[in-house]
């Protein structure tokens, strides 16, 4: 009986362990898979031995090409080889920006782990004008704007484009919600692109999405399927991340692959926008992406939230200053009441700074007020038994006085 009862304790213990392992890796699953906002399903496989499947992605519209191959038993990534289209006549672009940026290349060279970063000046919104200018006209209907993790989009944006040797509107100035801006499909070899931002701006890549290229193949993936497996394939993540798997086998041959139909996708349900500050507002149109501000107040409406402003200039946002509106970059506070000395009153530090001190203050003057009320009642009692003896005294002397004094009697008095 105590062997089946240890036994059963034993087994509790154990399974109390595993549970929170388990729903720690369930954790970790579904940080890393969050960022992808859609995925493919490639299930019932006819295979008898190890094969290297490929998955076509032809028609789907996709900002980031990054990608995660789940085995669905088992939420382990695999590794996976991904095949970019032949573009016969993409036409080749030059940007420019105003401000002047040296490593402006960067955003168009197709790689997302490279960036631009365009400062935010002193004062005020900051504002970027960047060209697109091109050989040959570009038709184009979209264009994407892509930022590194945990960045907010510009606040606005506005797109112009020189049409018949005119400069026209495409795009009227706009709040940005997103990362793609569609218009109407438009003829150009000059595009302006002006954004104003509240927040510094980080782009990876800016595309103006060509709708007149040819493509000669389209895109794929490829991985290694094991029989009786199923597998799930995310896609196009709003932001980078990475993903650690095993060893891969070579999966650029051509040889020896399984071309499976072409599927239908879905949205992630796992899908989360990202929010570095968990306030509730998405990075992207977060005014104040690191620190938590619900509200989205902007009292001087210059795209930053007033959390992430400088109100007084002097270098500390108004999250970490001590005194909002007069400059004290030492945030020197004597009497460690939170208000810069700049801001506090002169006369009431010594009491904010020792709170108990006026307590003590009115305990010392209650216990001089009992001392002397103590004094005052023990000098009275005392008084009045020195007085209270005398009259005594004085009444006995006075009996004294009204008796007669008895004469002792003579022999010739009793004879009598």
């Amino acid at each position: 009986m105590k062997l089946k009862l240890f036994s059963i304790l034993a087994f509790g213990f154990i399974l109390s362990l595993a549970l929170p392992v388990s729903a720690q890796i369930d954790d970790s699953f579904n940080s890393i898979i969050s960022p992808f906002r859609f995925y493919k399903d490639v299930q019932n496989v006819e295979i008898d031995v190890p094969t290297v499947v490929e998955v076509l992605f032809a028609d789907e519209f996709i900002e980031r090409l990054n990608f995660a191959v789940v085995d669905i038993a088992t939420n382990t990534f695999e590794p996976y080889y991904f095949k970019r289209e032949v573009i016969t006549n993409e036409i080749s672009v030059l940007v420019s920006s105003n401000p002047i940026l040296d490593n402006l290349d960067l955003i168009i060279d197709k790689d997302n782990q490279t960036s631009v970063d365009f400062l935010l000046p002193n004062d005020e919104k900051g504002i970027a004008k960047i060209n697109i200018t091109s050989p040959k006209p570009i038709t184009a209907s979209s264009l994407s704007l892509l930022l590194t993790e945990n960045v907010a989009l510009p606040n606005t944006i506005e797109i112009r484009a020189v049409v018949e040797g005119q400069e026209r509107i495409i795009v009227a100035t706009k709040e940005l919600g997103q990362q793609t801006t569609r218009f109407l499909q438009t003829v150009s070899d000059d595009w302006s692109i002006i954004l104003t931002f509240g927040q510094p701006l980080r782009i990876s890549e800016l595309k103006i999405n060509q709708d007149n290229i040819e493509k000669s193949s389209t895109r794929l993936i490829r991985f290694l399927a094991q029989p009786d497996s199923d597998y799930r394939i995310y896609f196009d993540p709003d932001r980078q991340t990475e993903i650690n798997v095993g060893e891969s086998g070579n999966l650029v041959s051509d040889q020896d692959v399984l071309i499976l139909p072409s599927t239908t996708f879905e949205s992630s349900p796992n899908y989360v926008i990202a929010d570095v500050d968990g306030d509730g507002v998405a990075d992207t149109i977060d005014n104040c992406v690191a620190i938590s501000n619900t509200e989205q107040i902007d009292v001087n409406d210059n795209g930053r939230g007033d959390a992430c402003d400088d109100f007084d200039k002097d270098g500390i946002i108004n999250d970490n200053d001590n005194c909002l509106n007069q400059p004290n970059r030492n945030q020197k506070d004597i009497d460690s009441d939170g208000l810069g000395d700049v801001c506090d009153k002169e006369e009431s530090r010594i009491t904010e700074k020792y709170v108990w001190l006026p307590w003590v203050g009115i305990g010392f003057a209650a216990l001089i007020i009992i001392t002397l009320f103590t004094l005052t009642a023990v000098s009275y009692k005392k008084e009045k038994e020195v007085e209270e003896p005398g009259e005594e005294n004085k009444k006995e002397e006075a009996d004294e006085k009204d008796e007669e004094p008895e004469v002792p009697k003579t022999r010739s008095d009793l004879d009598n």
